[in-house]
């Protein structure tokens, strides 16, 4: 078993909350002087930036691997974090997703930028609805979305009071068969079990949710893996 550096929850220029720094070349970049071996970029309801990031992680070689991902907000206003083994599974959720956002355009000026990127930190286009809005998708029907394009969910930061899967509806639906939550970098594994038994059954990772680059996470959060193939970060997760 390998012990593998993770961090699986990271923004890039794509979300509107997310720094004009966080390219896909300072990204990778960055994520390689911190020494994490598995990173996810987890933009809000998008894939967009996925394509580019991927390329400038494969031209880096092996000392990283990437896991593309979509943080998804359901129409509970709960944010879920969908992971894929392909890159054409997470785009094929993008384009559902793009479909089931509301008519509201992104402002700039409120909310920043959201810029499509390619390998060379080139802006390419922008998406045009505002991607912190919810969807229409319940957790249900994302559940049944993601599993038959072969991904895997799991609820992001469950320990905060707004935007979680906790806050928005109190519990984690049993048919789902979720096995991985996330919870946030500052909190710990222990205060989360001594506040919800029910989580016992969980398994949990740390991500940083970094919206800068030095939000990324140092080599602090680690997994115990077979090797560094996606398909078998995904089975440990789902």
């Amino acid at each position: 078993m390998d012990k593998v550096a993770i961090d699986l929850h990271i923004h890039s220029a794509l979300s509107p909350c997310g720094e004009a720094e966080m390219t896909p070349n300072n990204i990778v970049n960055m994520a390689l002087l911190k020494e994490i071996d598995f990173i996810a970029v987890t933009d809000h309801n998008s894939g967009k930036n996925l394509p580019a990031i991927l390329a400038v992680a494969k031209e880096a070689g092996e000392g990283i691997c990437m896991l593309p991902g979509i943080e998804v907000t359901t129409k509970e206003e709960a944010h879920i974090l969908a992971y894929f083994p392909t890159l054409e599974g997470a785009m094929e959720l993008d384009e559902i997703l793009y479909q089931h956002l509301p008519e509201v355009m992104n402002r700039k000026a409120l909310f920043g930028p959201q810029y499509i990127m390619d390998e060379n930190d080139v802006i390419i286009g922008e998406v045009d609805k505002l991607l912190i809005s919810a969807t229409d998708i319940g957790i249900d029907k994302l559940w049944d979305m993601v599993t038959s394009i072969g991904g895997v969910l799991v609820p992001a930061h469950i320990d905060r009071k707004s935007y979680s899967i906790i806050a928005s509806l109190g519990f984690i639906p049993p048919e789902l068969d979720i096995k991985t939550c996330e919870i946030s970098k500052n909190e710990t594994v222990e205060n989360v079990l001594k506040n919800y038994q029910f989580f016992r059954t969980y398994q949990f990772i740390h991500g940083s949710d970094a919206h800068q680059l030095e939000d990324m996470a140092e080599r602090i959060y680690f997994l115990e893996l077979e090797d560094m193939q996606r398909q078998t970060l995904i089975r440990y997760l789902g």
